[in-house]
């Protein structure tokens, strides 16, 4: 564990969802559910200082892309710095909720994969359901696209009920133990479900204030 990815995790507990980084395993293991033989947009959330970033790099096709959305402003230099010769790569210091609009922003209308290991046991429902909203909606309309995250708990299934379809994984080989949860946007048939936020509100959800 690096001594900046410690002061930042004492800085931003709530921010940073684990005091050590990812081991080489679970990197492996998150980056195995992604396609990378053809060109991929693909989407990290809060990579603290690159260690699955580092690996989805390594892997990734010559003509993917690849955005990172890290809201705190020092590892969000650390990013920049690391993959500055990259420009398959871009560090988008924002909140996580303005997935959808950044991709927008850069001529994408949908990303085919989210990758993140943010702490959603740690965040409100209200925050949980607009970030999953957001994350749905980014996601292309097709059964290969998919929201994969690692996470300590259970919780997150019961808010993530927007996605048709999930499978897990179980990594023993890390500091925590933790599953590898992958959620598509749609059913092998093509089918989605109907209610896209996971929630009755029928709103358009805006302003998660959550590590990004």
């Amino acid at each position: 564990m690096s001594l900046l990815f410690f002061k930042r995790f004492l800085a931003r507990p709530l921010q940073i969802a684990f005091l050590v980084p990812s081991s080489k395993t679970l990197t492996r293991m998150v980056a195995a559910k992604c396609d990378f033989s053809k060109p991929q947009i693909l989407v990290e959330l809060g990579p603290g200082d690159g260690p699955h970033t580092r690996e989805i790099v390594q892997r990734m096709h010559p003509d993917s892309r690849l955005f990172l959305f890290e809201i705190d402003p020092v590892l969000a230099e650390v990013m920049r710095k690391q993959f500055a010769h990259d420009d398959r790569v871009e560090v988008i210091e924002t909140d996580a909720a303005f997935l959808k609009e950044e991709l927008g922003k850069r001529g994408h209308e949908y990303c085919d994969y989210v990758i993140s290991g943010l702490p959603f046991s740690m965040f409100n429902v209200p925050t949980k359901r607009r970030l999953l909203h957001a994350i749905y909606e980014s996601l292309a309309p097709n059964p290969r696209a998919a929201f994969v995250t690692y996470q300590c708990t259970h919780e997150l299934k019961r808010h993530a009920t927007m996605f048709a379809r999930v499978h897990s994984e179980f990594c023993l080989q890390n500091l925590p133990p933790i599953f590898v949860y992958v959620y598509h946007k749609q059913a092998l048939n093509g089918h989605k479900h109907e209610n896209a936020c996971g929630c009755s509100c029928g709103n358009n959800h805006h302003g998660v204030n959550g590590h990004g």
